[in-house]
């Protein structure tokens, strides 16, 4: 059986012939719709020869590949019971799409196709689902079942698609705390490509999205085809060429030594693998911000500008300042306000009171309630900081249930940020954290909850179980007390923190609204996190806070111009002393501020354009309405370079036919050293130009000092001639 499907530009051919494993046969731009015999014909043309050292039959890679086909390559699943069956050969007993059952040639659009298979001694069944979304994403996942009398122990389940030949060089990402979302690009190597978590986290250094495409692919061209893990904790991500050129990439959860062993009739469901064809860098990262801003429920582009206080006071809490706070961000046009690290316990510094989440007596007499009071009365949401899942070992949970911290063994682990982690496998560790949140929750009107997470989990295993491994119970009891919290608070936002941008995946972006890119918040190496975490997430899911005038980690100072430029195209936040702000700067702040207001709904709702062919101390981003009708553009240069000035300004994803307006957008002071070219115009009002000339012959750049960025604004004009009410500056331009 053959089943063709095809979405957003994207076509998906499934072989699921002779009572086999499906396998992706074809995976790439959309195909005329097939009828049965061109697709058997495609299939059929697919089948390689064999090599002179081959199996007499050349292996068929399933989505689960097997050695059981003659595959030498890595097997999808791999395990045993006690050494026995550990290459089971699976025979599907049935094959559905939308749950509707198929015999024969099936096409349509998207659709859901589940597989049903046993392995040939009867012990084991398996249930594997490849699913084609509208935004054109492939997604696979695979579920095992124990049906013998004895234990399986599962040591993997990682699934896998291929790619063709040409797809010759591969992009994926490391990184470091502060320093999230680096891309590193290297060819496509003979044998495997493995990138393997073991943090317990999705890391800083994270794979994110493995991509692998035609030479010199880029922001707009060359053929793509990527993968992510969607798992929130170990997890793998591989690109593998064997001897024959076969090419996969592949992902699943990284399981442990004993972490799953299946009792009769136990199951174990691998996460989502999620899989995205595209013509260029910019197309596979829309992709997953359709599939993002199609979630339920879904994330406004009306989001609230956000003042956090924590590099404002850190843990000196004191209730008039952060009164003071609250109203110099009130009148700054701030919308929401969060108080971050040391509310609860005996928490003055980080090496005390973690885990025990009560108000402090200590220092809020009265609770929370006069600062969150003064924070609802100025019209401003409340938030608040948590971390649910660590603890200090100087805390009452701790000296109390010590054996809720994970270990393999009776010793704690290795301390990191003086913390541990608290086993949430634990019924009753996991029953004292939901409680103490609801108690919080219950008790103050809070509308937003910044969920850290700030420590690798090592040697996390659970010590009332001997300390056998529990990161992937660790994992899933995250998801059940997010999925818990928010069933109980519907109206609740909740951001994804750890330690930055080490918890950045679609699962987590399930059950959260926001994520927090970096602990860095410098804008000069902001603007590179920035412009590679959009490669999975969208604009509106990026925590982007405009800093303090000296950077708090890296100790440079940056006009507020770059500051706020770079931070305005994410969830705008402001992480600032305002009570340091000169006047100046406050009156600029409330320019910049209320400038997003007005153009939130472009700058979170707009596709994503990064631009190609610029030196790499120039960077060229933007976004363009879905109509093509408005874009707001921005050119970020973070050192001196050469030719100075830089290339000239082009401008994609416009309507190539229609006619623009092009103007510099500057607020408060003008960028360091700038000279401005002539087409600005001496009221900066500019020029008007097609899509097709912006895009191809573009316009001159200005000059500017490093870490400058200069804004665009680019609107749609009436044509020449046409009736009804012309937009302001659509006059007929000599230009």
């Amino acid at each position: 059986m053959i089943i063709a499907l095809t979405a957003a530009g994207v076509t998906v051919l499934i072989d699921g012939t002779a009572g086999r494993l499906p396998a992706v046969t074809y995976w790439g731009p959309a195909l005329p719709e097939l009828d049965e015999e061109q697709a058997e014909a495609l299939v059929a043309a697919a089948q390689p020869v064999t090599g002179s050292n081959d199996p007499d039959v050349r292996p068929r890679i399933a989505v689960l590949p097997g050695h059981d086909t003659g595959w030498t390559g890595r097997p999808g699943l791999r395990g045993s019971f006690a050494g026995a069956g550990w290459s089971p050969a699976f025979g599907v007993t049935g094959l559905t799409v939308d749950d509707v059952p198929v015999g024969a040639f099936h096409a349509g659009g998207t659709g859901r196709v589940e597989a049903r298979a046993v392995d040939d001694a009867g012990r084991l069944e398996l249930r594997l689902t490849l699913e084609l979304l509208p935004t054109g994403l492939l997604r696979a996942h695979a579920a095992v079942r124990n049906l013998a009398g004895e234990p399986y122990a599962l040591d993997d389940l990682v699934l896998a698609l291929p790619v063709p030949a040409e797809a010759t060089e591969l992009l994926d990402f490391t990184g470091r705390h502060n320093q999230e979302r680096v891309p590193v690009r290297t060819p496509f190597p003979a044998g495997t490509h493995l990138r393997e978590s073991r943090k317990g986290r999705t890391g800083a250094d994270s794979a994110y999205v493995l991509h692998a495409g035609t030479a010199g692919f880029g922001f707009a061209a060359g053929r793509i085809w990527a993968v992510h893990t969607a798992w929130s904790g170990n997890h793998t991500h591989y690109a593998e060429q064997v001897h024959s050129g076969e090419r996969l990439l592949g992902g699943g959860e990284l399981l442990l030594p004993g972490e799953i062993r299946l009792a009769t009739g136990e199951s174990y469901e691998s996460p989502w693998l999620y899989a995205a064809y595209g013509d260029g860098l910019d197309q596979i990262a829309r992709r997953f911000h359709r599939h993002l801003r199609s979630r339920e429920p879904e994330v406004s582009t009306r989001r609230p500008v956000t003042l956090n206080v924590w590099e404002a006071v850190y843990f000196d809490h004191d209730t008039d300042r952060l009164i003071d706070l609250a109203e110099r961000a009130a009148a700054a046009g701030v919308e929401r306000y969060v108080l971050d690290d040391g509310w609860f316990g005996s928490r003055r510094d980080d090496t005390s009171g973690l885990g025990d989440w009560v108000v402090s007596p200590q220092v809020w007499p009265a609770g929370l309630h006069p600062l969150v009071d003064r924070v609802r009365a100025l019209g401003l949401q409340f938030g608040l900081w948590f971390e649910p899942e660590m603890v200090n070992p100087d805390s009452d949970v701790a000296r109390t249930h010590p054996e809720w911290i994970m270990s393999a063994r009776a010793a704690w682990p290795v301390e990191a940020r003086t913390q541990q982690v608290l086993n949430l496998g634990i019924p009753e560790a996991y029953e004292h954290v939901r409680n103490q949140i609801l108690a919080v929750l219950r008790e103050y009107d809070i509308g937003y909850l910044k969920w850290d997470h700030n420590r690798d989990l090592v040697e996390a295993g659970d010590r009332t179980r001997g300390g056998r491994p529990g990161v992937h119970a660790q994992t899933l009891a995250f998801y059940r007390l997010l999925d818990e919290i928010r069933a109980a608070h519907p109206e609740l936002e909740i951001e994804s923190c750890s330690s930055g941008g080490a918890r950045v995946d679609l699962a987590v972006l399930e059950r959260t609204d926001r994520v927090w890119v970096s602990d860095n918040i410098d804008p000069h190496d902001r603007q590179r996190m920035m412009r590679w975490t959009t490669q999975l997430v969208p604009p509106e899911y990026l925590g982007s806070h405009i800093a303090s005038g000296r950077s708090h980690v890296t100790g440079r100072r940056h006009d507020l111009a770059f500051r706020a430029g770079t931070a305005i195209f994410g969830h705008l936040g402001i992480e600032w002393d305002l009570a340091e702000a000169t006047a100046s700067e406050t009156a600029e702040l409330r320019e910049w501020v209320a400038f997003y207001q007005r153009e939130r709904d472009l700058l979170l709702g707009g596709d994503l354009v990064r631009l190609d062919g610029y030196e790499e101390r120039v960077l060229v981003h933007g976004v363009v309405a879905p109509d093509r009708s408005r874009a707001l553009f921005a050119m970020a240069v973070t050192d001196s370079i050469a030719p100075d000035p830089g290339a000239r300004l082009r401008l994609r994803d416009l309507d190539p036919q229609a006619r623009y307006r092009i103007r510099p957008v500057i607020i408060g002071p003008e960028p360091s050293g700038l000279i401005a070219p002539r087409w600005w115009g001496p009221d900066r009002s500019g020029r008007i130009l097609t899509g097709a000339a912006l895009e191809h012959a573009g316009v001159a750049s200005p000059r500017v000092h490093p870490d400058q960025v200069l804004l665009y604004a680019v609107d749609r004009v009436q044509p020449r001639g046409s009736a009804g009410t012309r937009s302001p500056g659509s006059d007929d331009d000599p230009s």
